[in-house]
């Protein structure tokens, strides 16, 4: 699993598309530097990605960025680029979500069922328990 790591910092991730990206972060208890590969949720803006947490608000990554947004993001075959991360709020997740099924609904299909399964809950129309995040990168 530590192959996309390494793929990314060679500025190699064009190799996966650009529904893909990696995130370095920063541990919150050790500091240390992390990385998390993570699927694009939406990209409407040339400086903004927005990723969604499978596992919930427990996620490492996911808890490293509400203590400190400060994050590089890795798309394509960029330099990594800094950013910072924001929690959306429920209705932001929520027409992110809508908009993502409208643009991929066969992989929503399939996702979903995996996405319940690791959140423990249904994923409805409205009140997603999927929390979603937007990289706003750096000028």
């Amino acid at each position: 699993m530590r192959a996309p790591v390494w793929i990314y910092q060679a500025r190699a991730g064009a190799l996966f598309g650009s529904r893909i990206l990696m995130l370095e972060h920063i541990g919150r208890k050790t500091g240390a530097r992390r990385h998390a590969v993570l699927e694009v949720v939406a990209h409407a803006e040339p400086d903004s990605y927005v990723v969604a947490s499978g596992f919930g608000a427990k996620a490492q990554w996911f808890r490293n960025i509400a203590a400190n947004p400060r994050v590089r993001v890795y798309a394509g075959s960029r330099p990594p680029a800094p950013a910072t991360a924001r929690i959306l709020d429920q209705g932001e997740a929520d027409r992110t979500l809508a908009e993502y099924r409208g643009r991929h609904p066969r992989a929503y299909e399939q996702l979903k069922p995996v996405l319940e399964e690791t959140l423990g809950t249904a994923i409805t129309d409205t009140d997603t328990p999927l929390p979603m995040v937007e990289l706003r990168l750096e000028a």
